[in-house]
């Protein structure tokens, strides 16, 4: 990597943690043991669920603490441009320790944020949330089809299985 794009890279993170109000302010959680394929068959059990009480064709993907991809689910009729979209979300949300989301917020806001689209191998659209047990990150989940603003409901019951 060049000089300057480890430079954009340490000014984008940077970036990303400045965004964040001083008050509100506190370190993210730690990593925990890699999520078991048994927790992650939970955690895709809702989502499928949520996704399926919906009828939302969707990809559905659940990646291990570090970032590697643990189960993967390809709903009927979902286009398979999806799935590399998914996995890159989850792989974003268990990387920076936070919500994609975050990301999408703060390069809506423009300026000196939209230096995040540079990024490399980040994804800064919603759908990656990271999974948590015990307070400790065990992996992600992500997801690139729900309808807007119910991205929250499809991965509600996954961000904590412990």
């Amino acid at each position: 990597m060049t000089h300057v794009k480890w430079l954009a890279l340490i000014v984008s993170v940077s970036l990303v943690f400045a965004a964040v109000p001083s008050g509100a302010q506190q370190a993210p959680p730690k990593y925990g043991t890699p999520i078991t394929l048994d927790q992650a068959k939970k955690a895709m059990a809702g989502a499928e669920a949520e996704a399926r009480k919906n009828n939302w064709s969707m990809v559905i993907v659940i990646v291990d603490s570090g970032g590697n991809l643990v189960m993967l689910e390809r709903l009927d009729d979902a286009q398979f441009g999806s799935i590399d979209v998914a996995r890159s979300k989850a792989h974003t949300a268990v990387a920076f320790k936070r919500p994609t989301k975050v990301f999408q917020d703060l390069v809506a806001q423009g300026g000196g944020n939209l230096r995040l689209l540079k990024l490399e191998g980040a994804s800064v659209l919603e759908g990656g949330v990271p999974i948590l047990a015990g307070g400790a990150i065990i992996g992600a989940s992500g997801s690139p089809a729900a309808p807007r603003n119910r991205m929250p409901r499809l991965l509600r019951p996954a961000p904590t299985l412990c």
